[in-house]
């Protein structure tokens, strides 16, 4: 059975760091596109940061810069470091997967994209 599951949120002032891991199993890893998603109370859920099986990646102009994604495939975990965060950044956060799903540069997948969903994990950010 596919899943996928998150781990790292928390609750940080502004300022700070967290890094959200995102394991997968059931899957041929090497064979996902990943995403990490996130929605505020009473807002959409939106893109933060996408990367498929080439590596070719692609952020949400938002946290350009403050977040880093990165992969262990030896662990099946995608890795989403996130730097500098501010308020507006509190949300939960979802990890998406679906196989064989390539990335266009300088086009972020739709929610609709992505069959297969983690559980979230809240973040939180005071200032």
């Amino acid at each position: 059975e596919e899943q996928l599951e998150e781990s790292g949120g928390g609750s940080v002032q502004a300022g700070g760091s967290l890094r959200l891991s995102c394991t997968a199993s059931g899957f041929t890893y090497s064979r996902l596109c990943v995403a990490w998603f996130r929605q505020a109370p009473g807002k959409d859920r939106e893109g933060v940061v996408a990367i498929d099986s080439d590596n070719t990646t692609t952020y949400a102009e938002s946290v350009k810069g403050r977040f880093t994604i990165s992969n262990d495939n030896a662990k099946n975990t995608l890795y989403l470091q996130m730097d500098n965060l501010k308020p507006e950044d509190t949300a939960m956060y979802y990890c998406a997967a679906e196989v064989d799903l390539r990335l266009w540069i300088g086009y972020f997948p739709r929610k609709q994209d992505f069959p297969y969903w983690g559980q979230g994990t809240q973040v939180t950010v005071s200032s």
